[in-house]
């Protein structure tokens, strides 16, 4: 089977759609999906900084939603035609996986990130034949099919925009399931969000969902904006005395904070504008030591890294489905689409950030 996909072969290169081939269909546990949509992910462009960690060349894409065009067999639970949105891998096996926190896989790393499923290697390659590295995330959607494992996929109601829901399987996923999972955030809670991008603004939307009064930080006058338009209290990231400030937004500090910028200042401020026996969770991967400020860890503060929201997703993903259907979680407005052949000019504006949440709409057929 051959069609489209983007293909990154060097770390500083661009993108390039190239036909590639799928050397055979979809194995036990299984299913082919045609793309409808694949969100770019910041996961994605930090491939470029992974030290070469991340095999290249690579199809990446890991926020994909499609149809299933074919399954492995009857164990899946799932049928042709089946609309599904697509998360990441997990064994499904480990003492994690077992326990409903697929997040912490202890394959996680190996499966998602450094080189996936060892048995992919060799059914994924460019038209010349030669080998592109295995599945990024149990998908690489940023194609016009990915083969995934089943347990990646999460069905959905065929009647909803299926181009649009990608997203739902990793950024919005983060952000939201942070706040409602990881913190259990309740009505009248205090949150404050360091960093208004796609996980950020989830985190937003999730804790107006759920009755939390909310702060925004961030550095772009424009996603402050949205912010507020999304429920938040909007708070430039270089306002003085910014613990302070949100101290003050917050009753006397907020419960809960949570950054997504890995910026060793305002992780600090964060923790100093927490109320005691208050919870910071980072979702951001740091790539050097983090010095924390004499007293930032008093009276009970906490620090937790948190990985893709705490969420099991064929649970949180219908969730949040809910959630936009009644007006309180509308995550649609966040995205612009770009055509796959365009994904060059996505990662630019997603790297500038002019746009929240490119989502790419593959245009090809398979041949």
């Amino acid at each position: 089977m051959r069609f489209d996909a983007a293909v990154l072969r060097s770390y500083d290169g661009r993108f390039a759609v190239e036909e590639v081939a799928l050397e055979s269909g979809p194995a036990g546990g299984e299913v082919l999906v045609r793309v409808a949509g694949s969100g770019m992910c910041r996961t994605d462009l930090a491939v470029r900084r992974s030290a070469g960690r991340s095999p290249l060349p690579a199809v990446l894409g890991h926020e994909g939603a499609g149809v299933v065009v074919e399954t492995g067999g009857p164990d899946t639970g799932l049928s042709a035609g089946d609309h599904v949105v697509l998360s990441f891998d997990s064994c499904g096996r480990c003492r994690n996986c077992r326990g409903a926190a697929p997040a912490y896989c202890d394959s996680f790393a190996t499966l998602n990130l450094f080189g996936g499923r060892t048995d992919d290697a060799a059914r994924f390659t460019d038209a010349a034949g030669g080998a592109l590295a295995p599945r990024w995330f149990g998908q690489s959607s940023f194609a016009d099919y990915a083969v995934v494992p089943a347990r990646n996929a999460v069905p959905v109601d065929p009647s909803l925009p299926l181009e649009l829901l990608g997203p739902l399987g990793c950024g919005f996923l983060t952000g939201a399931g942070a706040v409602l999972h990881s913190f259990g955030v309740g009505a009248g809670d205090t949150v404050a969000v360091l960093g208004a991008g796609a996980v950020g603004l989830a985190a937003v939307m999730a804790a107006t969902a759920a009755g939390a009064v909310t702060v925004a930080v961030d550095r772009y006058p424009e996603r402050l904006a949205l912010a507020e338009r999304l429920g938040a209290t909007a708070v430039h990231s270089a306002a003085a005395g910014l613990p302070g400030r949100i101290r003050q937004l917050t009753d006397g500090g907020a419960q809960y904070a949570l950054d997504t910028t890995g910026s060793e200042r305002l992780i600090n401020d964060a923790l100093r504008a927490l109320r005691p026996r208050g919870h910071l969770g980072l979702v951001a991967r740091l790539h050097r030591p983090l010095p924390l400020e004499v007293g930032a860890l008093d009276r009970g503060r906490r620090i937790s890294h948190i990985c893709e929201g705490d969420a099991v997703p064929g649970l949180l993903v219908p969730r949040l489905i809910g959630l936009w259907r009644a007006g309180r979680f509308p995550f649609d407005e966040l995205i612009v689409t770009y055509p796959l052949g365009a994904i060059n000019e996505a990662e630019r504006d997603c790297d500038a950030g002019r746009v929240v949440k490119p989502v790419l709409i593959p245009d090809g057929r398979a041949r």
